[in-house]
């Protein structure tokens, strides 16, 4: 009996380990790839040094870096990227994999309470559930948040409003953004979907569901509440640099301190009125 309790504890810990490993692991592949551009022909860090979002220039002013007679003839002299069916999978994968280096960080303690309760319930003899498909579900929520936001990148190039540094070349789009996303930090919905993100046991005993489908339907149903919270931010990429690692690292960072810290909700309505401030800020201008 105690040879069978020693193994068991054993299988536990190496249970726990795998789920904290492929987390660790997923997370590290997916900065590097970003970090390393995403298959786009130069880093992540060159393709931040020579794009500015309009509006904010890199004098330090606030200023565009360019007069608009010049980023007007800029925007003009571009030629489009062709979006053949390869590079429209490649700006797919790019999206997906970039969300899940800003959120599986946030949500990881979800999916570890997820395993720490499916260890308890195959200890009581239910059938065992991999871990990997309630995170599963979770990715399949923000694949198909990265299918809009490749079907409103190739919108937006084809209209101008983005460079081919894929940064935004539309002061008043810009503006139009950032209050967007200052006003739905305001929301009742936002806040309802924060709450949820927020309170991990919550979220698993109210809405736990057995078997795997059951588990894919928990990753997906979180995964929406995620978007929820944080749809209208990544938006934001499209006026500061979608391969811009100032925003990607301060959006990812910003996620985890409204999710995690005890003064999140505070965090974010502050951050949601600072967004309104500065769109409104630059529309202003634009006028």
């Amino acid at each position: 009996m105690a040879l069978a309790a020693s193994v068991l504890e054993a299988a536990l810990k190496r249970d726990r380990a795998v789920v904290v490993g492929g987390l660790l692991t997923v997370i590290t592949v997916a900065w590097l790839f970003i970090l390393f551009g995403a298959g786009l022909g130069m880093s992540a860090l060159e393709m931040t040094r020579m794009s500015s979002p309009a509006g904010l220039g890199d004098d330090g002013t606030g200023g565009s870096a360019m007069t608009s007679a010049g980023m007007a003839g800029a925007v003009q002299a571009m030629a489009p990227v062709a979006w053949t069916p390869a590079y429209a999978v490649l700006m797919l994968f790019m999206w997906w994999i970039m969300m899940l280096a800003m959120m599986l960080p946030s949500a990881a303690p979800m999916i570890l309470l997820f395993a720490a309760i499916n260890r308890k319930q195959r200890e009581r003899g239910a059938p065992y559930v991999a871990t990997g498909i309630f995170a599963g579900g979770y990715l399949l929520a923000w694949g198909a948040l990265s299918l809009v936001a490749v079907a409103a990148q190739w919108v937006l190039e084809r209209a101008l409003l983005m460079s081919d540094m894929m940064v935004g070349t539309s002061v008043t789009l810009g503006g139009a953004i950032l209050v967007a996303a200052g006003i739905w930090q305001m929301t009742p919905l936002k806040n309802a979907c924060l709450r949820h993100c927020r309170s991990p046991i919550h979220f698993l005993s109210h809405n736990w569901r057995k078997g795997r489908l059951g588990a894919l339907r928990m990753g997906l149903e979180h995964g929406a509440f995620c978007l929820g919270c944080c749809w209208v931010l990544m938006a934001l990429l499209f006026y500061g640099g979608v391969m811009n690692l100032y925003w990607i690292v301060g959006l990812c960072l910003f996620v985890l301190i409204e999710k995690l810290a005890p003064a999140g909700v505070l965090v974010g309505r502050l951050a949601g009125a600072g967004l309104i401030a500065w769109g409104g800020t630059l529309l202003a201008g634009a006028l």
